[in-house]
C-alpha cells in the first residue's frame, strides 16, 4: 500500500463530515499508544501548557527514582529511555519554551543524579548534546526569555 502525502490527506479530511472525522480519530487512537497520547495532549492538555510541563516533570522525577544504579550499563539504558520519553512529549507540544523547560529539567536531574554522570563518557556526551539542543531551542525564543534561559543554562555548566 502506498502512503498518501500530507496534501492528499488534508484534502480528503476537508471532504469528510465532522462525524466521520470523529470516527477516524477514534479508529486511529486504537492502533498505537503514541496516537492516543497525542490525541490526549491535543484534546485535554494543550490548553494548559504549564500543567502539562508540571506533569511531565513529575513523570521524569519518578523515572529518575526508579533507575537501577547497580552499574553504568543499566543507568545509561534508563537515562536513554527517560530522554526518549521527554523528546516524545516535546514533539507533542511543539512549543520551543516547553522544549527548553523540559530539556533543562532533564539536564538538571542528570547532573544532580547519584552516581555522578561525569564518570561515564556516554552520559556526559548525552548531557552535552542536550545542552546544545537547549541552546538551539532558546535561540528561537523572545530576547527576554533568552536571557532568563541563558542564566539557567550557565548554572548547569
Amino acid at each position: 500500500m502506498k502512503t498518501a502525502t500530507v496534501k492528499e490527506i488534508r484534502y480528503e479530511l476537508n471532504e469528510r463530515s465532522p462525524k466521520e472525522l470523529v470516527e477516524l480519530c477514534l479508529r486511529l487512537s486504537r492502533f498505537k499508544k503514541e496516537n492516543k497520547e497525542l490525541l490526549t495532549y491535543l484534546l485535554f492538555e494543550a490548553a494548559d501548557e504549564e500543567s502539562f510541563v508540571r506533569s511531565v516533570k513529575a513523570e521524569v522525577d519518578q523515572q529518575f527514582e526508579e533507575i537501577n544504579r547497580r552499574n553504568y550499563y543499566f543507568i545509561k539504558k534508563s537515562i536513554r529511555k527517560i530522554l526518549r520519553n521527554v523528546k516524545k512529549y516535546i514533539r507533542y507540544s511543539q512549543i520551543k519554551e516547553t522544549e527548553a523547560d523540559l530539556l533543562l529539567y532533564f539536564c538538571y536531574k542528570l547532573k544532580t543524579m547519584s552516581p555522578s554522570m561525569n564518570r561515564s563518557k556516554v552520559l556526559k556526551g548525552m548531557y552535552d548534546r542536550q545542552i546544545v539542543a537547549i541552546k538551539k531551542a532558546v535561540s528561537k525564543l523572545h530576547e527576554d526569555l533568552q536571557a532568563d534561559y541563558e542564566m539557567e543554562i550557565n548554572s548547569l555548566l
